[in-house]
Order: structure tokens, then C-alpha cells, then sequence
């Protein structure tokens, strides 16, 4: 069953590659700002089609990243959670997402002590709250999220550079399952995820590769990178509607269509 949801994103108008701080960005490649924005434009349409709600930040010259609203925040309840950059070339997100809450009424923020790159490793279901730890976010932002927040925390190890953040190797298909790829995580988070979620959808290395676990699911339709063709299948077959996207150019900073959307949750 689908759930309106309120996103909020920021249109990519600094968008660049100009430093590297995953293995996916290239500068020497660089990346193409109007086709980016162009994708993005897509997807923004996509959520607007579905009847989501689009709230936007306005974006701020020097920080090329700033595209990736996922890692803005943390936001359940109403309740804010800020992000702490672990790139100094990040760091002034934090600050910026943090003051766009509280400038649009949210009065319960914090402002973390502990590093945490927001939505990129709290992934929240309808009971918990999966983190993931291992390249970006500390595992005692977990424990201050879950002090702030009164969700239950699961810790997720990630043991594959290229899946830094939790957001790029499994995506929340509703409120009580999900879909992932357990290359991404150590042994014993496996484990975790085996017996909390029986019946996830596994994701092969193939579609991991293309950024296919970086998707949106509302409950019922997933915006998924359009390159996900196997996990698309899987996903069709559970009953999902699949809508692709090609994000393609955002890619390059290792940035997908989930990356782009910070849920905002009443």
C-alpha cells in the first residue's frame, strides 16, 4: 500500500565533481551540472506524480554536494536530527539543513556531537531504525540517535568502500521489509538482517554496482536507477510498481535517486 510521503530535496545548480571522498567520484572525469539537473528535474516530477509532497532547499554555491539531501538530516516525529559531516568538504551541510528546520517551524532539533551523515545510514521502518557504520557515521551516533529520537537503533557493520553509506546498499521496501545486498556488510550484520527480515529481496553484486539499492519505495511504488533491470524484476514480481530514473550524471559522485530525498516524517 502506497504512503504519501514529504520529501525534501535541493535542485543540483553547484553540482560538480571536484574532490573525492568515495571511490565513485572521479575529478579528473568531472561531471555535467545541466545534465544533472535535468535528471534531477525528473525525479523531483516523479515523486510529484506519485502525489508526494516536494519541499526544496535552496542551494549554496561551494558546496557541490549539497544535491544530496539525505544526508541533511534524520527526521522522525517531527523530531530533527542534524548530520555531522565526517568530509570536511561537507561539513557546512550540516549547519545548512539543520538551520532550514528550524527556520520552517521544526522546534525539536538537535544539533549532534557525534559524526553522522543523516539519512545516508539511518534508514527508519515502522518499528526501528537501521544504521549502518563502518566509513561515515560513528557508531556512537547511533546510540545519540536513539537517545534523542525513543526509536530502537540497529548497528549494521559495512565492510565495502563502495557502499559507505547504508543508503547504497539497502533501501526500506516498506515499513517491515526491505532489500539489500549482503556483500555490503560484515558477517554478523548478515546475520541480523537474515533473521530480522526473512523475507527481504536480495540484490546481486550487479545491480549494487549500479546504485540500485539507493531507491525510494513509498509501500507500493519504487523509483529505482533504471540500470537495476534484475532487482527491478524481483521487486515487479513481490508486487511492486517500478519506476525508473536515470540518474546517471549524479552517479559520478556516488549519488543515487534515494542519495537526492530526505523523508520528512510528521
Amino acid at each position: 500500500m502506497a504512503h504519501t510521503r514529504h520529501y525534501l530535496m535541493c535542485r543540483p545548480d553547484h553540482f560538480a565533481v571536484e574532490y573525492a571522498i568515495n571511490p565513485w567520484m572521479d575529478p579528473d572525469a568531472g561531471a555535467d551540472a545541466a545534465t544533472a539537473v535535468q535528471q534531477w528535474e525528473r525525479l523531483k516530477g516523479a515523486y510529484e506524480e506519485l502525489g508526494h509532497t516536494v519541499s526544496l532547499i535552496d542551494p549554496i554555491p561551494g558546496l557541490p554536494d549539497m544535491v544530496f539531501a539525505a544526508n541533511g538530516a534524520l527526521v522522525v516525529g517531527g523530531r530533527v536530527y542534524g548530520a555531522r559531516f565526517a568530509s570536511v568538504e561537507r561539513g557546512p551541510e550540516g549547519p545548512a539543513y539543520l538551520r532550514w528546520f528550524q527556520e520552517h517551524g521544526y522546534g525539536t532539533v538537535m544539533e549532534p556531537t557525534q559524526t553522522n551523515e543523516g539519512e545516508g545510514d539511518f534508514l527508519t521502518l515502522d518499528d526501528v531504525i537501521l544504521a549502518g557504520t563502518g566509513f561515515r557515521t560513528a557508531i556512537t551516533a547511533h546510540k545519540e540517535a536513539q537517545e534523542f529520537l525513543g526509536v530502537p537503533v540497529v548497528t549494521l557493520q559495512l565492510v565495502d568502500p563502495r557502499y559507505y553509506h547504508l543508503d547504497t546498499a539497502l533501501f526500506p521496501i516498506d515499513g517491515s521489509n526491505v532489500a539489500y545486498y549482503p556483500g555490503a556488510f560484515s558477517r554478523g550484520s548478515q546475520e541480523v538482517l537474515r533473521r530480522m527480515f526473512p523475507d527481504a529481496v536480495l540484490a546481486s553484486a550487479e545491480d549494487a554496482a549500479v546504485l540500485g539499492l539507493n531507491a525510494v519505495s513509498d509501500g507500493r511504488n519504487v523509483v529505482i536507477n533504471a540500470e537495476a533491470a534484475d532487482l527491478s524484476l524481483e521487486l515487479k514480481r513481490r508486487g511492486l510498481n517500478i519506476i525508473p530514473v536515470d540518474l546517471s550524471e549524479l552517479r559520478k559522485a556516488g549519488g543515487g535517486p534515494k542519495c537526492c530525498t530526505l523523508e520528512i516524517r510528521a
